[in-house]
């Protein structure tokens, strides 16, 4: 029975967080300067039939309560809306971009985390801090993601992936380097080291299992950090993902895109973090 209770409440945690994401999107793009103003009611192209058009769509915005009814509405369809920009159903839009960002993302997290784990046991392995292995990692988290990006594509090397994952591996290094010195420090792990037990196996013995909690959270940490990077990443590369989509959609004022787009990053970082929440209680059971 408890582990049922335990599913509903994250379940209600989940659809909590993804109707207040929806709710502060709504909230954020109505109030936003200009939203009720529409650039091509000045555009001489426009005759006066398309005029009354828009100021009639700008009028139909102008409540809170429409707004949000219109949108939970079309989302019952199964299409999630229709796209003011592109006016195709935002399912359609959404899909082939998922697969492309997912893609992305997942080779940056696991390149970061290879990168990671790698510096941070070569760090740790040392009695005092090296600064040979802190500053590139500081110096990398000093650089905005945009800079960063900007400057790779200037200079007509590296990519996307490349930026994401050295965001990542300098965040992840900081952590786990502290992690380690710590936990080369535990009586035990020096009881094995004077016993003669080589580093792969005290590592994969001892210093893996006791820090599997840390590392869950560090998981769900790196998936947010990838998240909050697609934006400048995916706009400076021009690569067709979520986050190319959601810039287009905030400068287009598109609220069905923007709010299928910010749900499904809820839901990610959300599950994300169920699924640590869930590996660490069944581990500790």
């Amino acid at each position: 029975m408890k582990p049922v209770i335990s599913l509903l409440k994250r379940v209600a945690r989940t659809l909590l967080i993804v109707f207040l994401v929806v709710l502060g999107t709504t909230l954020l793009i109505r109030f936003a300067p200009g939203y009720l103003s529409d650039a091509r009611e000045m555009d001489a192209r426009y005759g006066d039939a398309a005029r009354v058009e828009l100021s009639t769509e700008a009028a139909r915005s102008s409540s809170m309560r429409k707004m949000l009814s219109t949108e939970l509405s079309a989302w019952t369809n199964g299409s999630l809306g229709l796209s003011r920009q592109y006016d195709v159903p935002v399912l359609e839009l959404v899909l082939p971009r998922l697969a492309v960002t997912g893609g992305l993302m997942l080779r940056a997290i696991v390149f970061a985390w290879s990168l990671a784990v790698c510096a941070s046991l070569l760090s740790s392995a040392g009695r005092n801090p090296s600064l040979v292995w802190q500053v590139p990692g500081t110096l990398l988290l000093a650089v905005p993601t945009a800079a960063m990006a900007t400057v790779c594509l200037l200079a007509g090397s590296g990519g996307p992936v490349l930026v994401m994952t050295l965001l990542l591996a300098a965040r992840d290094f900081k952590f786990l380097d502290r992690l380690l010195r710590k936990a080369w420090l535990d009586p035990h792990l020096l009881q094995a080291r004077a016993q003669g037990l080589t580093t792969p196996r005290l590592v994969r013995a001892h210093i893996l299992p006791s820090i599997k909690p840390q590392l869950l959270a560090l998981a769900t940490l790196s998936i947010v950090t990838a998240l909050g990077a697609l934006v400048p990443v995916e706009v400076i590369f021009s690569v067709p993902g979520l986050g190319q989509l959601a810039w287009n959609a905030a400068m287009n004022r598109d609220l069905p895109v923007l709010l299928a787009v910010t749900m499904i990053m809820a839901i990610a970082v959300t599950f994300a973090g169920v699924a640590s929440d869930g590996t660490g209680e069944w581990q500790g059971a």
